[in-house]
């Protein structure tokens, strides 16, 4: 072959090989004869926004006794039109049958919108689903679910044991409590798997064991412990979805996260198959944090909301890729205060480091409130290296009991979407009390309406007590991170940003109440002024204070700002992000009610004001506190999003100082994961905008890293970002800082309120972490990640000003800082102690005990 007849032999072997690979990971149900992905209600194939291709349901109807429907609203956060905008609606008992093979587990996943179709209202929609002997769903309510877990679609997840048959069949059945009820499924999967469980000991009785891979399991939750949110289309072998750990951490100990350093392979061993969990789960971690006191008098806990009265199955994921000898990082594990496992040493089980293993425990939960805790300490007796705990993936199943029942009831919604939910209903019913009198008045038709408001009355009081029967015996809900809109919420009258809220955490306050908080928009309420308007302090429901946010009809910022904010904060809950109360859009009034923060914002604190100035360790712990509600922004929420207004006003400090990033009225989701940046129209404030996004206007998150060098430094300065009155070399406090700092003469232009506090390897850290955001490329910047661990290495430095010998060796990448030389600490006398602020980001302490 010449040189041209190789180079055409490599371009037709690539396309085939990357062809194969496509095909493969979005048509596996194609390939497979055993496994089948569905859409209901349509007539042929269409693939979903993954590329995942789903067939009509039609060829697998035993009858033709049921009613195809399209949903009158589309929610803007499904994540696709497939399967969720088509369903199948029965008003009677119907059955799927599949033909598989009968010694194969297969997952069964049920999706389900519930929004209006035709004249069905979704929340009359209450049913079973059984599958050949189980029973997966009993008086089900999509609806009810979605309005408590704040969720626009409901994904039911079950792996079903080899049956005794060569068909699967799926029945849905409409409950009894009334005959108006009906049952209605948008898309199903029944894909064909290994068998991944086998049996497993009973945590608190050492010879019991659960025969759980004879037993239908529900999937209650997965997680990527220490990473981010991993789609099914990125978990080829199983189709499954990872979550972020982070909204089920107890407490403020959350620990630390990492991601394996590039040098490190995930290597699987011949007893751990590739599909038990992806790459992607083992190469991220959470582990305990720097201070091995601190770490002994702490568990790093999670906790779960499940059913009440049913044996769950917890699987831990390892691989350890940090420590390389045995006994460096031991621990024991226990669940729901019971050890499940005592002097756990992931590299003994492993082997070597890059190694995953993963452990199953069972437990019994039959507390009535339904709660599963997970936690992890370090192992004292096993006197260990380094005094730490390592996680990498979790998940929780359900056991069918002894009648093949995975049903729980519905979850209850929170106390506060449940006042929400009864002022909009005592609001619709009075609606339709004067509606109905009104009509009275009218003469010739008086008596028909007279009977109507009966009717009216009639229908009302049977569709509430079928709500209530819906909830009945209903466990309290877990509120998940992953909240999206739900298309059914209660609106506003003339509301259009309004109507696609997820009704849930979003309460949607009248102008009345509104004006009443706020003394009538009395301008001795104002606190505040923005770009989007003034900000009123307020009082609602008594004695509440809250802060009001008034759109300025003149203000640039205006409906896209307020849907985004609304949008946004309704689906993220983070300690460092400020909580969206409700909201009201009415008579062309854009209004955004928010949690009072009692110490304004931080600017105020640090220049031109009359308040007595943060000391130094105030100071830092504020910048952490941003910086871990940023860093939660960039990785922790479903999609990476970027704040793009990052600055010292819009961080808000609440009674007890704890810092909280607010106005998200210009964020942006960022790139998708075969991006680098999102093109867009620069938006932001000047002395914070990053001048690679201002020359590109090409976002990605190291924009708002850019911002967080400017705010670090505005907290060290004490002076704005932009002050025209001086010297022209001095008007950027960005250029200037950095001019000082190259200059090694920094300490001049530091705060004279702090000067004298701030230790000096405290100081350089903290200026080497402002100096590297304010690189000039983003390519060069860290990540929120790395910042953050620079700040919390920072505060303890100035916590610990007597440890010189305090070393750190580290090797941070783009994502996460990870080291894998550790940090080396002389120990102190035995009358030292540290504070728990001491706790911080991404290294161990490897001082022998």
């Amino acid at each position: 072959m010449n040189f041209g007849t190789h180079i055409l032999f490599f371009i037709i072997c690539f396309y085939f090989i990357i062809n194969t690979i496509h095909s493969s990971s979005t048509n596996s149900s194609e390939s497979n004869p055993d496994s089948f992905v569905l859409t209901c209600g349509v007539t042929s194939e269409a693939r979903d926004s993954d590329g995942r291709n789903w067939i009509p349901d039609s060829k697998f109807l035993s009858s033709a006794d049921s009613i195809p429907a399209k949903a009158k609203y589309q929610d803007p956060s499904l994540p696709s039109t497939i399967p969720y905008m088509n369903a199948r609606i029965f008003t009677s008992e119907f059955t799927y049958k599949f033909r598989i093979s009968p010694k194969t587990r297969h997952w069964v996943r049920l999706h389900f919108y519930p929004s209006s179709y035709s004249k069905f209202d979704p929340s009359i929609a209450l049913f079973n689903v059984n599958i050949n002997d189980y029973t997966l769903l009993s008086n089900f309510s999509a609806s009810i679910t979605a309005q408590a877990l704040t969720q626009a679609y409901i994904i039911r997840e079950f792996s079903v044991p080899p049956i005794q048959s060569d068909s699967l069949t799926v029945t849905f059945t409409p409950s009894s409590l009334d005959n108006d009820s009906y049952a209605f499924i948008n898309g199903i999967e029944i894909i064909s798997m290994p068998e991944i469980f086998q049996s497993v000991p009973m945590v608190g009785f050492s010879a019991q064991f659960i025969d759980a891979n004879h037993s239908a399991l529900q999937t209650m939750f997965r997680l990527n412990v220490g990473g981010q949110y991993i789609p099914a289309n990125n978990d080829s072998s199983l189709s499954r979805t990872w979550y972020d750990d982070s909204p089920y951490l107890y407490g403020a100990a959350s620990g630390v996260t990492s991601e394996a350093d590039k040098n490190v392979t995930i290597r699987y061993p011949a007893n751990v198959p590739k599909y038990i969990a992806p790459a992607d789960v083992y190469s991220t971690a959470r582990t305990m944090g720097i201070d091995p006191r601190v770490n002994q008098n702490y568990n790093l806990t999670w906790v779960f909301q499940v059913d009440a009265n049913f044996t769950y199955v917890v699987r831990f994921h390892f691989c350890d890729y940090q420590v390389s000898k045995i006994n460096q990082r031991v621990f024991d594990i226990f669940i729901n205060n019971q050890t499940a496992q005592q002097s756990a040493d992931v590299i003994a089980w492993a082997g070597s480091m890059g190694v995953p293993v993963y452990k199953d425990f069972a437990t019994h939960v039959n507390d009535k409130n339904g709660e599963l805790w997970v936690a992890l300490h370090p192992s004292l007796s096993m006197n260990p290296e380094f005094y730490d705990a390592i996680l990498n993936g979790l998940e929780i199943f359900k056991i069918n009991d002894t009648d093949g029942n995975l049903a729980g009831p519905n979850p209850v919604p929170s106390p506060m979407l449940q006042k929400a939910l009864s002022r909009e209903e005592e609001r619709s019913f009075a609606k339709s009390q004067s509606y109905s009198r009104s009509a009275l008045i009218g003469g010739i038709g008086g008596g028909v309406a007279g009977g109507a408001l009966v009717l009216a009355i009639i229908v009302f009081v049977k569709h509430k007590k079928r709500i209530d029967n819906g909830k009945k015996s209903s466990i309290a809900g877990w509120l998940p991170l992953y909240g999206s809109s739900y298309s059914s919420a209660p609106k506003s009258n003339g509301s259009k940003s309004l109507s696609t809220l997820g009704g849930a955490l979003c309460r949607h306050f009248s102008l009345p109440e509104i004006k009443l908080a706020t003394q009538n928009f009395n301008e001795s309420q104002v606190i505040g002024v923005g770009g989007f308007g003034k900000v009123y302090k307020g009082i609602v429901d008594g004695g509440i204070k809250v802060a009001i946010k008034r759109s300025n009809p003149s203000s640039e910022q205006g409906v896209h700002e307020f849907q985004t904010e609304i949008d946004l904060l309704s689906k993220l809950r983070h300690r460092h992000l400020v909580s969206l109360i409700g909201a009201c859009e009415e008579e062309h009034e854009m209004i955004l009610v928010y949690d009072y923060m009692a110490n304004g914002t931080l600017r105020e604190h640090l220049y031109n004001s009359k308040k007595p100035p943060l000391s130094w360790k105030q100071r830092l712990e504020i910048c952490i506190g941003a910086a871990r509600g940023l860093h939660y922004l960039h990785t922790g929420a479903k999609y990476t999003i970027i704040h793009r207004d990052v600055k010292t006003t819009n961080i808000l400090l609440d009674d007890k100082w704890v810092a909280k990033v607010s106005d998200f009225g210009l964020s942006r989701t960022g790139a998708s994961l075969n991006e680098t940046h999102v093109s867009t129209m620069v938006k932001g404030s000047f002395g914070y905008l990053d001048p690679e996004y201002f020359r590109r206007q090409k976002l990605t998150d190291k924009s708002d890293v850019y911002s967080f060098g400017v705010v670090l430094f505005e907290v060290l300065c004490g002076r704005p970002a932009l002050n025209s009155s001086l010297p022209h070399e001095q008007v950027s406090l960005a250029d200037w800082a950095l001019s000082c700092h190259k200059k090694g003469i920094l300490e001049t232009i530091i705060d004279p309120c702090i000067r004298e506090e701030i230790n000096c390897n405290c100081l350089q850290k903290f200026a080497e972490a402002a100096v590297n955001c304010l690189s000039d490329q983003g390519i060069d910047r860290p990540s929120m990640g790395a910042v953050l661990w620079n700040l919390e290495f920072a505060l303890q430095l100035q916590l610990n000003p007597d440890r010189p010998n305090l070393v750190a060796e580290q090797k941070a990448n783009n994502a996460y800082v990870m080291h894998t030389k550790l940090l080396s600490i002389e120990e102190e006398s035995d009358n030292g102690k540290d504070s728990p602020d001491a706790i911080f980001s991404l290294i161990v302490n490897p001082q022998g005990r």
